[in-house]
């Protein structure tokens, strides 16, 4: 006499509506995530989806009261280790998607741009884990090793929203401790994400941003910070059709000025001071040893006002502000690396050995903030339903209630004209009556208002 509950609705309501608005199960199966028999994938990505909105882990949630509805540990535990879906292919579909519904809230003259940076994925108390490897973190303070992988992110934003498109844990070919398993197909989706782990991450770089670009996302811009802003990967990037802004450092890389080969330092000498820029030192024309034509605007170190920080662009059109602002778009992907690590659980809610495991729930976890940001943007952007509401409401405050009256009044006046004599006067005595009701401030404004005939 009780119903059944469907185990197949544990989305909560919020979530729920969002995944039908973006076409999740959708995007699963056009990406091969599908089984023949048991439960299905989408469930099952749904229950592993939804345990960070549950506050538990999916330990804690076997013990819970709800694990006679559950499936059991290792049915998860194969899905996420299942070596022949294509979890770039979701991933890919699922944020382009999405980036097109943003792009609908967005100005056609708003800068879109590809972000490029990359991120510890630690696995420190680790011995078994496939491909794991002695990584340096080049961009902590303390300049330090750890046991893991770099997570390599390719993202899109326009200023409002991030969104991650690919990514890549990068592995080690000479500082690695564990290698590929022997027991993985080579025909699968899984080997060729192990594969690409063993290459460099400028390689991959360059294949990421061409996924995109075929996939149909649009953008003008690739920013990076100064590990990744290389003279061959610009040149390779430019090549694609797209300007790169990013920051570059004092190496050995060179600038041709009036035919002389010149560092960074030098170029800061040679560049002409700014006027009227507040925090903008000075900025050059000149042309790299590839022979790409950059602009280079140094700009102040706010953590040290006796540096400067050097911000090359390719696209030499955009004056200085633009290209500072632009570079600003950056810093999105470094929020994304905070959310998912701090809020999200990347890297500490499953600790599985299989490099699968790995790739199936870090993409998961982005997906979390894919549908999170939309939801984000649908709330907070002032184009969307809410935001028309409201200018609806200004609109609405800026007419003269007293004239808005007035045209009322007239309105039915003309209406009247077109009645019987017996219709007319009834509509003209209730109307009288409700003047007649009215408060004296509003009769003030009013004075001529009369339906007598």
């Amino acid at each position: 006499m009780i119903a059944n509950n469907d185990p197949f609705k544990q989305l909560p309501k919020e979530i729920k509506s969002a995944f039908i608005e973006l076409k999740v199960v959708k995007h699963l199966r056009d990406a091969g995530i599908k089984k023949s028999f048991g439960f299905s994938c989408s469930y099952l990505f749904q229950l592993v989806f939804c345990l960070i909105f549950q506050h538990k882990n999916w330990f804690r949630l076997l013990e819970s009261k709800k694990s006679e509805t559950l499936p059991g540990k290792d049915t998860v535990y194969r899905f996420l280790n299942h070596s022949k879906f294509s979890w770039r292919r979701f991933l890919l579909s699922f944020s382009t998607s999405t980036i097109k519904k943003v792009s609908n809230l967005t100005s056609h003259d708003r800068p879109k741009a590809l972000i490029v940076d990359d991120s510890m994925f630690e696995r420190n108390r680790s011995k078994k884990v496939e491909l794991l490897a002695r990584c340096f973190d080049h961009a902590s303070q303390k300049m330090r090793f750890f046991k893991g992988f770099r997570m390599l992110t390719l993202g899109w934003s326009d200023g409002a929203t991030f969104m991650p498109l690919d990514f890549s844990l990068l592995s080690s070919k000479t500082s690695q401790i564990n290698g590929i398993s022997e027991t993985i197909d080579k025909r699968t989706s899984g080997y060729k994400r192990r594969m690409d782990a063993l290459q460099s991450a400028p390689e991959q770089v360059v294949a990421m941003i061409e996924r995109a670009l075929t996939i149909g996302v649009e953008a003008s811009y690739v920013l990076m910070d100064t590990w990744f802003t290389q003279q061959p990967l610009i040149k390779s990037i430019v090549d694609q059709g797209l300007d790169v802004i990013g920051m570059v450092k004092a190496t050995n890389q060179r600038y041709l000025v009036n035919q002389k080969r010149v560092g960074l330092k030098d170029l800061y000498r040679l560049a002409s001071p700014t006027k009227d820029s507040k925090g903008i030192l000075r900025s050059i024309h000149t042309t790299m040893a590839n022979g790409i034509a950059v602009k280079v605007v140094f700009v102040q170190n706010r953590n040290k006002k006796s540096e400067w920080l050097a911000i090359l662009s390719t696209d030499c059109t955009l004056t200085e502000k633009e290209i500072v602002r632009i570079y600003g778009m950056r810093w999105d992907i470094e929020v994304f690396f905070k959310t998912t690590k701090s809020l999200l659980k990347l890297q500490k809610e499953f600790k599985g050995r299989s490099f699968d495991l790995l790739i199936s729930h870090t993409t998961i976890v982005f997906s979390r903030y894919i549908l999170l940001s939309w939801q984000n943007r649908c709330h907070n952007d002032d184009r969307t339903l809410g935001g028309l509401f409201y200018e609806l409401c200004d609109e609405i405050d800026e007419l003269d209630w007293a004239i808005a009256l007035q045209e009322l009044i007239e309105l039915l006046e003309d209406a009247l004209k077109q009645t019987n004599s017996k219709f007319k006067k009834l509509i003209k005595s209730q109307l009288q009556k409700w003047i007649a009701g009215l408060p004296n401030y509003i009769k003030a404004y009013l004075p001529n208002l009369s339906c007598e005939s």
